[in-house]
């Protein structure tokens, strides 16, 4: 069995599509005919897909009294979705966020550097005595 979590970082706009393809389960239009055992889903490749509809409306009941609608426990898997394929991704961002700290008061530092060291240069007067 593939899992989904592999789908956020193989496809672009990963999350999206895992949403779409939970929720976007309907009737088959006219002239479309889908083999038994295969559901119509517009969003999958082809538009049949055997996992059948896993998300119905109010198949779970939330403690803080969240209507159970399809679209909320769709968003609700694919944002436990995206955390199990890259846990480690805040602690990144947290990381990322320090080097740009610190790479910008290095930047500072070596700004203030450059402007000591050549102030004398490009503050000097240059005086020339012609001799007659």
């Amino acid at each position: 069995m593939i899992s989904h979590c592999l789908a956020f970082q193989a496809r672009h706009n990963g999350q999206n599509y895992v949403f779409a393809l939970l929720t976007g389960y309907r009737d088959p239009p006219a002239g479309v005919t889908i083999r038994e055992g295969l559901h119509y889903n517009p969003y999958f490749t082809g538009g049949a897909i055997a996992m059948p509809q896993m998300l119905i409306d109010g198949a779970v009941e939330y403690e803080d009294g969240t209507p159970a609608t399809e679209a909320q426990m769709g968003k609700d898997v694919v944002t436990f979705l995206s955390w199990a394929a890259e846990p480690e991704m805040e602690e990144r961002k947290l990381m990322g966020f320090k080097w740009i700290f610190v790479l910008s008061l290095a930047l500072l530092q070596a700004g203030y550097y450059r402007r000591m060291k050549w102030s004398v240069l490009k503050s000097r007067k240059l005086v020339l005595d012609v001799v007659n």
